[in-house]
């Protein structure tokens, strides 16, 4: 990473977060003053300690110095508590705020952006991203100022002691900053490398939960290890790469710091012979060069963890400045629902980064309160009207009309207010039933759900659950039969009780009994809405007013059931198909 950018993510984190908390971090300047006050009288303490009690034997200082030793280390230890206490505070709050961003752009974002990555990939930038910023936050910021003013303050005291010793132990210092600058780079570079190799990681973590039976029903146990393995191997070749980076400072300051040392006693020696310093003021002065090491060490490697928190903080704000193709415009009208008509007109749609049309030409008329179908073969374009909408898509060419009000033009909340979906793929969160069911309106009173259960055939199997309505369902409702998943769905659309339905192959995974449970479900879902089915069961559609038929993404033909068994020989085929089967 260039250092250029490492400079406009870091100024952006001040800009827009570390400056919000101004008044914590002044605290822990405080602090650290107190801190760096503190380490240099304790270096300094040492000058009378020696002349006072070993050299001129005061008794009285005896006493006096080593209580002043002990308040100064009190001191240091308490502020330095403090300070991190404080800073480390910030860094979570920050993390806090960025995870919060993250999850407000994810949340509005489009159906396109949220499937173009894994979802194993935004956990990895909540929880391990995040975790190297707030690193970045508690440690860097304090850090430099702890340790830069520590610096400065035992600068000050062996120049005090003498100046000349004092300018030979400040070679090192631009040797150590040649050393961070060359390995801060490296380690944003394989830091970047871990992230990839951590969101593989989640990725595999997640599908290996999820895909669990057919792993085992597969027999592939040993070859899901075997990629276990590899990604584990990875992941640790790439910490370890992080952790060496990190500590190869720590030989080179040791070498430097061995070539002063040795010089250092060599210079000051022959000083002490010709009188020039006394022996007090040169153990002073060693304190004080030696408690530098510290601040030096840290200051030479904090670069390091600039360039880490600098890389992690841009895959972080990749995903909070994701623009979404499809949001809400300010001060759009709300859509107004009269008879809920849907007129498409002209539509094509490819879907991203293909070239492929998965639907043109469609030309669709659907009055208010009819049931209307859509049939055809797979991927011929059924599943990609019913998402055109609720604008998860936008079209390419045309427009869509409901009650002649281009969905377009008006506010995203209110057109999805007036639709509601029920597909195969249900999704159930893992709560109770009842806050599944709730979630449609959450302000929903008790008769209300239950009137909506009862509505969708699922007040008989809920009552009988080990907790009725505040029965937990497990992850994606997995304590629950196909059948019953599908009546909670159902229950959660006739709750939001909307003008508009969208059924997506509602029944296609049902065995017969709880089909008929389902199908009687759908039957009062749909009275008097409008309604627009999926179904490869051509059973759960005879009942439309109108059936359109879909082959490679156009509607080929129009009409009734009886109508198209006589006209239609894309339908024949498909209901000839049912029949057999």
């Amino acid at each position: 990473m260039k250092f250029n950018i490492v400079k406009k993510i870091i100024f952006r984190l001040y800009k827009n977060y570390i400056i919000n908390y101004l008044p914590k971090v002044f605290i822990a300047l405080i602090l650290s003053l107190i801190v760096a006050g503190s380490t240099s009288s304790i270096a300094w303490l040492l000058d009378p300690a020696v002349k006072k009690i070993f050299v001129d034997q005061d008794k009285t200082m005896i006493y006096i110095i080593p209580i002043a030793i002990i308040t100064a280390f009190t001191a240091k230890g308490l502020s330095l508590y403090f300070a991190r206490a404080n800073i480390i505070k910030v860094g979570f709050e920050i993390s806090r705020e960025l995870q919060n961003e993250m999850s407000y752009n994810i949340l509005r974002s489009d159906t396109h952006t949220i499937e173009s990555k894994h979802s194993a990939k935004y956990i990895s930038h909540f929880l391990y991203d995040v975790q190297i910023i707030s690193h970045l936050v508690s440690t860097a910021v304090l850090n430099i100022m702890k340790d830069s003013l520590t610096l400065i303050a035992l600068i000050i005291l062996m120049f005090y002691q003498n100046w000349k010793l004092a300018l030979f132990a400040l070679i090192m210092m631009p040797l150590a900053a040649l050393v961070a600058k060359s390995l801060g780079k490296r380690v944003g570079k394989v830091t970047g490398e871990s992230a990839v190799v951590s969101g593989e990681l989640s990725k595999f973590l997640s599908e290996m939960l999820k895909g669990s039976k057919i792993i085992k029903m597969y027999q592939q146990e040993n070859f899901e290890f075997g990629r276990a393995k590899k990604i584990m191997k990875l992941m640790k070749e790439k910490l370890v790469k992080i952790g060496v980076v990190q500590i190869r400072a720590t030989p080179i300051m040791e070498i430097l710091t061995g070539i002063i040392m040795a010089g250092f006693i060599y210079y000051t020696g022959m000083m002490i012979a010709t009188g020039e310093i006394e022996i007090n003021n040169f153990f002073s002065f060693l304190a004080a060069m030696m408690l530098a090491y510290q601040p030096i060490r840290s200051l030479a490697t904090i670069n390091m963890t600039i360039y880490q928190g600098a890389a992690a903080a841009e895959r972080v704000f990749d995903v909070i400045d994701e623009e979404s193709k499809i949001k809400e415009i300010e001060n759009s009208p709300e859509l107004k629902i009269d008879k809920a008509s849907i007129e498409f007109k002209d539509i094509g749609f490819s879907y991203p980064n293909t070239n492929k049309h998965a639907v043109k030409n469609i030309e669709m008329e659907i009055e208010g309160g009819n049931i209307a179908a859509l049939v055809g073969h797979s991927g011929a374009g059924k599943s990609t009207i019913l998402n055109l909408i609720p604008r998860f898509y936008d079209p390419n060419v045309g427009k869509i009309n409901i009650d002649g009000q281009n969905i377009h033009k008006v506010s995203l909340s209110s057109l999805r207010k007036n639709i509601s979906l029920v597909s195969q793929d249900i999704i159930l969160f893992d709560d109770s039933v009842k806050a599944n069911i709730a979630y449609a309106n959450l302000n929903a009173t008790e008769d209300q759900i239950k009137k909506a259960c009862d509505l969708a055939a699922a007040t008989e199997f809920i009552e009988k659950l080990p907790n009725s309505y505040e029965t937990m369902i497990g992850e994606n409702g997995v304590k629950l039969s196909g059948g019953q998943k599908q009546r909670i769905s159902i229950a959660r659309a006739m709750l939001k009780d909307s003008p508009i339905i969208l059924l997506d192959e509602a029944t296609s995974s049902l065995d017969a009994e709880s089909e008929e449970k389902v199908q009687n479900a759908i039957m009062n879902l749909t009275k008097n809405k409008t309604t627009i089915v999926i179904a490869h069961r051509l059973s759960t559609i005879v009942r439309a007013n109108k059936i359109f038929v879909l082959n490679n993404g156009e509607i080929v033909d129009v009409g009734t059931h009886k109508d198209l068994l006589e006209k239609s020989n894309v339908y024949k085929n498909l209901y000839s198909k049912q029949i057999r089967n």
